[in-house]
């Protein structure tokens, strides 16, 4: 998928995740059965740019089967250039555009109803009544990417599901950030801190955090539109990068 070599790659997170199955509490953070999202917000500093300029791959590795665990990933398979369920810049989710991150399903759907109806409608239609779950069992591996809809569902009572997650960037893609730590992960923390920081910063505090210089390659109409869409509430520039 990235098409470099090996040693142009980089493995920015590799983690085991135990999942129990249990009814939601319906908490905003709850993780039993999760709100439709894409990864990028928590890993990059950016946004991924045009499908066919992949940066980065995730992987989940089950240890289970679905059978004995339930909570099969949920994916939105993107059909083609012209999915309606994948529009540009990708911000139909909380957690960006001055939204709060709210990961629970239901809540996050109401959060959604009440704040931004709009996107409530969007996913309702393109996202929830198109996903497709995952027929897992013990060692298959689940490719996606940081901008492809997807999300976990409620596993069955009393079973612990196990996977290993998984993501290699290519080298030269410094903004693609180590998940544990990692500037990226604090993105979806009350208050939009770091987007905050990002927005006010100047180009050269951007830069020694990973962030694409002036003339980087990264740089064209479609991420400097995507980035300023992340970013512009908070009072972004995006001049410099253009």
């Amino acid at each position: 998928m990235l098409d470099v070599d090996q040693l142009d790659l980089r493995l920015t997170q590799s983690d085991l995740w135990p999942k129990y199955g249990r009814e939601p509490s319906g908490e905003a953070r709850d993780n039993a059965d999760q709100r439709i999202h894409c990864d990028y917000p928590n890993h990059t500093l950016t946004h991924p740019p045009r499908w066919d300029e992949p940066e980065a791959v995730e992987l989940v590795i089950y240890l289970d089967r679905v059978e004995e665990c339930g909570g099969p990933t949920a994916v939105v398979p993107r059909t083609g250039p012209d999915d309606p369920a994948y529009p540009w810049p990708i911000m139909a989710m909380p957690g960006v555009e001055g939204l709060d991150y709210v990961n629970d399903q239901a809540s996050a759907e109401a959060y959604l109803e009440t704040h931004a109806p709009e996107k409530a409608a969007f996913r309702e239609e393109h996202l929830y009544a198109r996903e497709a779950k995952a027929r897992y069992g013990f060692g298959t591996i689940l490719f996606y990417r940081h901008d492809t809809w997807h999300r976990g569902t409620v596993g069955e009572p009393n079973t612990l599901r196990l996977v290993q997650n998984m993501t290699f960037r290519r080298a030269d893609a410094e903004w693609v950030n180590m998940v544990h730590p990692g500037w990226a992960w604090a993105t979806y923390r009350p208050g939009h801190h770091l987007e905050r920081l990002i927005a006010e910063a100047s180009v050269e505090q951007r830069t020694v955090m990973g962030f694409p210089k002036p003339g980087h390659p990264y740089w064209n109409d479609d991420t400097l539109a995507a980035v300023t869409a992340r970013y512009g509430l908070f009072g972004f520039n995006a001049d410099p990068y253009r």
